[in-house]
Formats: structure tokens, C-alpha cells, sequence
């Protein structure tokens, strides 16, 4: 008897959420036809990429019905089975379609079907003779001598978008420099990409103190199964260097350690202590070219990259043989992804270090209120560092009181007196003020207006070259001539940002030095290093910038930090908003006295004796998180509660909400006890971008009837009539109620 061909269960890239079966590609051998391998399928009328999950003797449609798949693009898995596992367990879990999670599991290059092996790149470069050749006889060609000039300085070669890059339409002058015989075609074979930041030196490996021993030795004695651990180290303890003893010993018994930062443009220093100790680091970000990341990926999986630095699309990388996983600054937002597949990458570590069996270490100085109750309830080992390394000392911090005071562009006489105390002293002054631009409002002075933007609820950022710029959806556009609502010309600017502090403090203290960190300072590749290296030379004595500040930096010589505005976190819509700002003002507070000078933190506010910010100042962020916890067991919240939160967006304004109540009506016909249904409610900001936004928060005290709700109903949501006129979306541990 004649058996029926194999029916191939395929993840395709599609927002269904299920598999597709299709039959084998014609004069494909069934035996390389196993869970893992690329085929490329016939899908409507296009033709996709898909992923074999699984094989099948049947098919719940007519084998008449089925196309058989067009072409087998691996000869072997290129996905491996605990990663496609993996991949199946967040798509129930956050409830996403499975051919999406299955595509990012993959680097660009993988998903466009090439093929997986390292990428070669065609180059320019000098020959002998062009490298010892006199540029003198060019004469009057300056584009030569420039392309000559450029080839010297880079005599492995360049590729020709680089050439491009730096000398405009360089197609004539390569074709000059190759007649004269200057020039060699060459190739480079990309690999994995490597830390590569110009940091002064550093020690290879720092003596650890009782403290840091006792945490590293904890880790390493668990490398042999999984356990997870919550390190707890105040600002400057020296959380890194637990890391590094504890990957050293993963690394030594040969396995792989994964390290997952929030910001990798932002950690300079830490990837630079770990390029010192392990030589070759291997990165994995959004900054990197198709060819590095499809490079770093492979070595990951193949195994020749013992270490590998990335974001939160690194949590994806397949490992051949994975011993150790961390996750610093554990509590950053970063690592929930915000846009299409809403995972967090924390808890992804989490759960991939259980199923493979090996240690996960989440680090911060200021834990999320999530992980320290998993520590409470003992699914955490609680490692503590509670003093900082070497001789540094914790800072000193005190709310200023600026009711009724004089403040200059947002500065407070009692702040400035203590800026110039610190410069004259010949420390270093950060300054934190998390609102980027020149002035949040531009208003105008007859009738009140502020300059909104047109696609968003919300008011344009002025910017000192004169743009409005809004930062929710990116509009752009000059400032008017005259108010569009009573045609006055003349404007204000409401509010400061750091383009207005910068200005300002450059004006006051004309011979400190200001360097301005935020995203429009730092924009350009190779801005931040340029900064930081300013700032540890002495050179920038006076620090004003954004949360990037607050990410990991080692100020040796900042002996005082002042935070600008610390008021904005404590009246928000967002149960979450006074843990960031805590949060924020606790890592901020720690880039003061890292070294063996004394720190100094400031904090302006108008509500002194609030007992959010008075808790936090007199008794640390420890007190902080027990109260916030407390009042979160009340309310019923996370990490007490378990929410999802179902978005819908349309351009008309009536859409969404008629979604979000036809959604309703069928989720509450589950009747699954257990669950609550709050609203349907506009977003917190209804129009963004041009679309109108309306949320569905559910809500329960357990995980398990949450996602049985979920599981019976997501799939029918698709099937009303009011989805044709929405993009919807669900959110599972949603970190921002926005």
C-alpha cells in the first residue's frame, strides 16, 4: 500500500493565528523535510517564507484542496528545536500569531530566504603599487587625492557605500585610480560584529569584595541547572563584575553565556569591561547591518561565539551549547517590546533558562516591583550588594523645596549656588531633566494658544532651530509667523527642555564646558563616544540630559547631581508612573560619587512633603518598593494581578470603541469566573498619528483564567464586523497603559 504524502504544517508570516498545511515540494526527499527547515510557499497570491513546524499524516482540509510548497530552501533545521518550542510557547503565552513569533526568531537576511552563511562584501583597496605611490602626480584632481587619502587610512579596504559615504559620487575617481593601477578588487567575508569603543584602559579583572564574592560564588555553584537570581546592588557596587566571574566560569566549562543590556549604545563601559576580560565579544543589535547580525547569529548557534552582547532581540539568538543568561538593568521598559509582537525580553530569559536547564541572573540597583516579589515568594534567590565598590560612598540626597522661589530657566538660586560650589571645588555637574528639545510649548502670548500638533493630541516640542517637532508621531514643521487662531505674531516659549538648560547654563557658566546628552545630541553614529570621551577627559565639566544619562555610566569625577523636575511621575493616569520616576531618580542619583569623592543629589520639586519622594530620599529605594507593593496588593494590581490590555485604532473616532464594546460583549459571554472587563475607555492620548485609540483592560488574580479567556475568545474577535473597520491588537503584561 502507497503512502499518502507527508502534510507539512507551516508558520507563514500572517496576522492568522494558526499554521498552514501545505504538500511537499515536488522532487523534495521527505527525509529533509523535519521541524526547522525554510520552504518557500504559495500563500494567496504572493509567495512567502514559512518555517516547517511539524509534520502530519492528515489535514483537517480535503488533500485535494492543499498546494504543495514550492521550494525546500535548508538541507538541515536551520531553527533549532528548543527554539521553535520556544517560539510556540510565547505565541500562546502573548497570544500572537505563530507565523509572526516564528519570524523573529530569524535576522532579516534569514527571513528574505538567502542563505545562511556569512555574507561577502566586494571591496576597494590599494595595491602595493598604489600604496607607495606619490599622490603629488594627481595634480589638480582632488577627488583622487581625496579617495587616496581615504584607502590609506583604511588599507584592509572599503566598501563602496563607505567610499560613497565619505566623498560624493566617487565613481570617476575609482575608475581613475584602477587606469592608473592604484587599485584591487577585494572581499570581505563578514563576521560577527565586535565591541569596538575607544574607552580609556582598564583593569582586565577587579578584586571582589565579600559581597560581590558571596553573589558570584552563589551563581557559579548553580551553573549545573537553572535557578534564577535577582543581583541587588545599589548604584556603583560593581553588579558587573558578579557577571563577568560568573560568564567566566559558563565560559571555562565551555558553554555560552547570552547577555541581554536594555540600550547598547548606552553601556559603553560595561561591554568595554567585558571586552577586556573575554577578548572578542560578540554583539547583537539594531545598529548593526543585515550581514553582521545574520553573522553573529550563526556563530551563536554553531557555537564559535562563547559571549554574545545584545538588546532585546537578542533573547531570539539560537545557542549551541547556552550555560548562563543575564539581564542587566532587568527593570528597563526597553525590554518589553511596545509595536506587533509585545514580548518582554526579561521574561522571555526567564522562562528560556528554565526549559534549558541553565541559571538566569536579572540585574538592577532598582529591581522592578515584579521581580522583587518573585523574590519574596522564593522564585528568586535574592543576591544583595548593598555597599558600592572600592572606597566610593553612597551619595547624600535632599529634596529642594522651589515654591515661590526664583527659578532661571527652570534652575532654582539653590541649585546654582551648589553647581558653582562643585565646578570651583573641580568636580563634574550632571544634570537630569527627562524632556528633550528646547521648550516643551510654544504659546501664543494674546490668546493662550498652544501650537498643537494636527495628528496627535498633544502639543508640538519647540526645538532651538525653530522646528516644532512633535515626539509622539515625529510631525515637523517650522515655527509660524503668526498664531492660526488669532493671527498674532508674537509667541512664547512655555517650560524648559535640555536645549534650553544647555543654553541657559552655557551662559552662566561660560568656561565649564556643557555637553548635552539626549537623542538629537547623540543621533549621529559615533556622537555618543565623542561625548563620553569629552566628559572623562575633563574637557565637559557640566552634564544636562535625558534618561541616556541614567543608563550605566561611570562618572568618576561627578560629585553632584541635581534632578530638574522630579514632580512629573507623581500625578499620572498610569499605576506605573511613580515606579519609573523612583526608579529613574535612584539611577540618575547613583552617577554622583562613584570614585572616592563624596556625592552630592538634588532634587527640585513643588511637593516636598509628598510621601512617595520623602520615603525615597530618607529611607532608599528598598522602603520605596515594600510601600508601592503594599499599595499595589490593595488595589489589586500587578504584580498582584495579571492584565492583558486589548487596543483597537481606526481614523474615524467612533470605530475603536464600537469594536472594543462588540469585544466585550463576546468576551463576557465566556463567563470564565475570575476576570474583570474596564471599559471599553479612550487611550490616555486618543488621537496619535492620525488615528483614534480605545482600550479593553482585563484584569484577574490569576494568570490561568486570564489566558483561558484569551485562548476561547482572540480568535473569534477577527470574525466581527466592527474588526473590518479597526486595527486591533492585545498586549499581555502590558507595561504602559498608554
Amino acid at each position: 500500500m502507497t503512502r499518502a504524502p507527508l502534510i507539512l504544517k507551516v508558520a507563514v508570516p500572517s496576522p492568522l493565528y494558526r499554521d498552514f498545511d501545505y504538500l511537499p515540494p515536488p522532487d523534495t526527499d521527505a527525509a529533509k523535510l523535519v521541524p526547522g527547515v525554510r520552504l518557500k510557499v504559495p500563500f494567496g497570491r504572493q509567495e512567502l517564507m514559512g518555517v516547517l513546524l511539524e509534520t502530519a499524516d492528515k489535514s483537517e482540509l480535503p488533500r485535494a484542496k492543499l498546494k504543495a510548497a514550492r521550494r525546500l530552501l535548508d538541507d538541515s533545521p536551520l531553527i533549532p528545536a528548543d527554539m521553535l518550542a520556544l517560539a510556540r510557547w510565547a505565541a500562546d503565552y502573548y497570544r500572537h500569531p505563530i507565523g509572526e513569533v516564528v519570524q523573529t526568531l530569524l535576522p532579516v537576511a534569514l527571513r528574505q530566504g538567502k542563505a545562511a552563511a556569512l555574507a561577502v562584501t566586494p571591496l576597494w583597496r590599494l595595491n602595493a603599487l598604489g600604496r607607495e605611490a606619490d599622490a603629488t602626480v594627481l595634480g589638480r584632481a582632488p577627488r583622487q587625492r581625496a579617495l587616496h587619502a581615504l584607502l590609506l587610512r583604511h588599507a584592509a579596504g572599503l566598501e563602496p557605500a563607505a567610499i560613497a559615504e565619505e566623498l560624493p559620487e566617487p565613481a570617476a575617481a575609482l575608475r581613475a585610480l584602477q587606469k592608473r593601477g592604484w587599485l584591487e578588487d577585494a572581499v570581505q567575508v563578514d563576521g560577527p560584529a565586535h565591541m569596538e569603543i575607544p574607552l580609556p584602559a582598564m583593569a582586565a579583572k577587579t578584586a571582589l569584595n565579600p559581597a560581590q564574592q558571596t553573589a558570584a560564588a552563589e551563581i557559579i555553584g548553580a551553573l549545573a541547572g537553572y535557578k534564577a537570581f535577582l543581583l541587588d546592588g545599589v548604584t556603583g557596587s560593581g553588579k558587573t563584575e558578579v557577571y563577568l566571574e560568573a560568564i567566566a566560569a559558563a565560559v571555562a566549562s565551555g558553554r555560552q553565556a547570552l547577555v541581554l543590556l536594555p540600550e547598547i549604545n548606552l553601556t559603553p563601559q560595561t561591554l568595554a569591561r567585558f571586552r577586556a576580560r573575554f577578548g572578542s565579544v560578540a554583539a547583537f543589535h539594531s545598529g548593526l547591518s543585515d550581514g553582521e547580525r545574520l553573522a553573529t547569529w550563526l556563530a551563536a548557534r554553531d557555537g564559535t561565539a562563547p559571549v554574545i552582547v545584545g538588546t532585546r532581540s537578542a533573547a531570539w539568538l539560537p545557542l549551541k551549547a547556552p550555560g548562563l543568561i543575564v539581564v542587566d538593568e532587568e527593570h528597563d521598559a526597553s525590554f518589553k517590546q511596545h509595536e506587533g509582537f509585545r514580548y518582554s525580553a526579561r521574561d522571555l530569559a526567564v522562562v528560556r533558562a528554565q526549559r534549558a536547564k541553565v541559571p538566569v541572573v536579572l540585574g538592577s540597583a532598582t529591581p522592578s516591583l515584579e521581580s522583587l516579589h518573585n523574590a519574596a515568594q522564593d522564585r528568586y534567590a535574592h543576591l544583595r550588594l548593598p555597599e558600592r565598590a572600592g572606597t566610593a560612598r553612597h551619595p547624600s540626597m535632599k529634596l529642594l523645596d522651589i515654591r515661590s522661589r526664583r527659578l532661571v530657566e527652570g534652575l532654582s538660586d539653590l541649585l546654582l549656588d551648589a553647581v558653582k560650589r562643585h565646578l570651583t571645588a573641580g568636580g563634574q555637574v550632571l544634570l537630569f531633566l527627562n524632556r528633550r528639545g528646547y521648550a516643551p510649548t510654544l504659546m501664543c502670548h494674546d490668546c493662550g494658544t498652544p501650537e498643537a500638533c494636527k495628528r496627535c493630541d498633544a502639543r508640538m516640542t519647540l526645538h532651538g532651530d525653530r522646528r516644532l517637532v512633535c515626539h509622539h508621531c515625529g510631525a515637523e514643521r517650522p515655527v509660524p509667523k503668526q498664531c492660526s487662531h488669532c493671527g498674532s505674531q508674537s509667541f512664547g516659549a512655555v517650560g524648559q527642555g535640555t536645549e534650553r538648560i544647555e543654553q541657559a547654563l552655557t551662559e552662566l557658566f561660560p568656561d565649564a564646558g556643557v555637553a548635552r546628552v539626549d537623542r538629537d545630541s547623540t543621533r549621529r553614529k559615533g556622537s555618543m563616544e565623542k561625548l563620553l570621551g569629552e566628559v572623562q577627559s575633563g574637557e565637559r565639566r557640566l552634564l544636562v540630559g535625558t534618561q541616556m544619562l541614567a543608563k550605566g555610566h561611570d562618572f568618576p569625577n561627578v560629585t553632584l547631581v541635581g534632578v530638574l523636575d522630579a514632580d512629573q511621575g507623581l500625578f499620572s493616569s498610569d499605576f506605573r508612573a511613580s515606579e519609573r520616576m523612583a526608579q529613574l531618580i535612584i539611577q540618575v542619583a547613583g552617577r554622583a560619587g562613584r570614585a572616592d569623592k563624596p556625592g552630592e543629589v538634588l532634587i527640585q520639586t513643588h511637593q516636598p512633603d509628598h510621601p512617595l519622594l520623602n520615603n525615597l530620599v530618607r529611607e532608599g529605594y528598598g522602603s520605596f518598593a515594600a510601600a508601592a507593593l503594599a499599595e499595589r496588593r490593595i488595589a489589586g494590581l500587578p504584580p498582584y494581578a495579571a492584565l492583558a490590555l486589548l487596543r483597537a485604532e481606526a481614523p474615524a473616532s467612533a470605530a475603536p470603541t464600537a469594536f472594543l464594546e462588540a469585544a466585550r460583549e463576546l468576551l463576557a459571554a465566556r463567563r470564565i469566573q475570575g476576570v474583570q472587563l474596564l471599559g471599553p475607555a479612550p487611550a490616555p492620548m486618543e488621537r496619535r498619528a492620525g488615528r483614534y485609540r480605545a482600550h479593553l483592560l482585563l484584569q484577574a488574580g490569576q494568570r490561568a483564567p486570564l489566558q483561558n479567556l484569551l485562548a476561547a475568545a482572540l480568535p473569534e474577535l477577527d470574525g466581527l464586523k466592527q474588526a473590518r473597520k479597526v486595527r486591533w491588537s492585545i498586549d499581555v503584561d502590558p507595561v504602559s497603559l498608554d
